[in-house]
């Protein structure tokens, strides 16, 4: 089942992606929110403990309960500290 998924780094990028397979959904979360915190001038140190706490946790959430949701027909969100993202079932 094809999905939607959206999310939100504040103050910093919006992104959107859609297709049907969660391990590159989780994969293409991950690889453009450290590029927005790399674009943003955040030292190493700063990336890997935003990482540790926030994207991490959020891709894991998207292959887990966002996957168990979408296969459910329903919509899945979910915020941490600064990042909002939600899914829901491709129209």
């Amino acid at each position: 089942m094809s999905f939607t998924m959206s999310w939100a780094l504040a103050a910093q990028h919006a992104d959107q992606w859609t297709g049907d397979d969660y391990a590159e959904a989780a994969a293409v979360f991950r690889t453009r929110c450290i590029a927005t915190m790399m674009s943003a001038g955040m030292k190493a140190d700063q990336r890997g403990l935003f990482y540790e706490q926030f994207i991490g946790p959020i891709g894991e959430g998207i292959a887990n309960q966002g996957r168990t949701a979408i296969e459910a027909g329903q919509e899945w969100d979910t915020a941490r500290g600064p990042i909002l993202l939600a899914m829901a079932p491709a129209a």
